[in-house]
């Protein structure tokens, strides 16, 4: 979303008209679900995607004529015979849009909050009028940017806020999906996630890139500088330098930070696992074979790390898609933090045999 934003400023700051385009609501199967985004250009060229074939077309021809006309509208279309034929997209769903033309001159006040928000890494939601008869004190097409706290930011509206906007409010840091509640869709933009990197050797370098690819904040703790450097790691927010213990000592550690594990030995697992099994971090995992995680898991215990924090450890972490390479497990690892980031959880067949339950049963 923030590249959609971005280009849309640009082009109308630099006197270009553009029609922005949202699916605000889905019913059924569809190719995209609500908070896809899409600019169409005067010339027909596009940024971001609405789900192809047919369907993105007629949208792109209407808002087309929409940059003459000047008023936001909402478009409904039935994925039937009528916007599937040609590219098999007859799923028989439903799909709503939003098409809201902004030309050269207009107040971009929403759009700028919209961005710095969305910069910071902060959880807002953007809400939209869609349905007068649920929403009978609404205006069909107003939008309205809340912020992680719950209030009304900004407003892409000439009317007040409706009564229900705020009752209807899911809490960004529930991480909800996107949702319609008495006529007004809600598109929630969740807070980014840290991503605490322990390890900077090539598997944490791997993660690293592919996370930053998919919108983490990136950190990156090692106690050698040949590692833990900006050449290896160009797109880290952070790089620490040092003893692990010390490092991690006192980091800060909150509910919206997932650590892995992946040093390049036994004893520094152990060590970095000790300063974050009892963290109030979302997600913990640590690389390494059943044998060595159940030894580490044994010592902590002896060390008087309470077993429900070892209970929550993502060990071994990764799906299991049966990775050989570096690359490859990078991949597995990132897929699993982004099924927990966007799930809250992982999926039952991708949980492995708890090492902390075959050790209280063996006592």
């Amino acid at each position: 979303m923030q590249k959609i934003i971005e280009a849309l400023r640009r082009a109308v700051t630099n006197g270009q008209s553009v029609a922005y385009t949202a699916l605000v609501e889905t019913r059924g199967s569809t190719p995209q679900k609500a908070g896809a985004a899409m600019l169409v250009f005067p010339d027909g060229s596009q940024a971001g995607t609405l789900g192809g074939g047919c369907v993105e077309a007629e949208v792109k021809r209407r808002a087309l004529r929409l940059l003459d006309d000047g008023n936001a509208e909402l478009m409904t279309f039935q994925l039937d015979s009528d916007y599937g034929w040609d590219d098999g997209l007859i799923c028989g769903g439903r799909m709503k849009m939003l098409v809201d033309p902004v030309r050269p001159g207009a107040d971009l006040s929403y759009f700028d909050e919209y961005l710095r928000v969305l910069r910071d890494g902060r959880g807002c939601t953007e809400a939209v009028v869609i349905d007068r008869e649920k929403c009978p004190d609404g205006t069909e097409a107003d939008r309205f940017l809340i912020d992680e706290h719950g209030s009304v930011a900004c407003r892409r509206a000439k009317n007040e806020p409706p009564a229900a906007l705020i009752a209807g409010l899911k809490p960004v840091r529930e991480r909800p999906r996107a949702y319609v509640e008495n006529g007004i869709s809600y598109l929630p933009q969740l807070e980014r996630c840290r991503l605490l990197i322990v390890g900077a050797g090539h598997v944490g370098q791997r993660v690293a890139e592919l996370a930053a690819d998919v919108d983490f904040d990136v950190w990156v703790v090692d106690d050698r500088e040949q590692y833990c450097n900006q050449d290896r790691f160009p797109r880290a927010a952070r790089l620490i330098v040092g003893p692990i213990d010390t490092s991690l000592s006192g980091l800060e550690i909150d509910g919206n930070t997932m650590s892995i594990i992946v040093t390049r030995g036994h004893n520094h697992d152990e060590e970095a696992l000790y300063h974050l099994a009892e963290t109030p971090a979302r997600y913990v995992g640590m690389i390494g074979s059943r044998r060595k995680i159940r030894l580490i898991f044994e010592d902590l215990l002896r060390e008087g790390i309470q077993p429900a924090a070892l209970e929550r450890i993502h060990a071994p972490l990764g799906f299991d898609i049966g990775s050989q390479t570096v690359p490859e497990i990078a991949v597995s690892i990132v897929a699993e933090l982004i099924a927990h980031r966007n799930l809250g959880r992982l999926p039952e067949h991708a949980r492995p045999a708890s090492i902390l339950s075959e050790i209280k049963s063996e006592q």
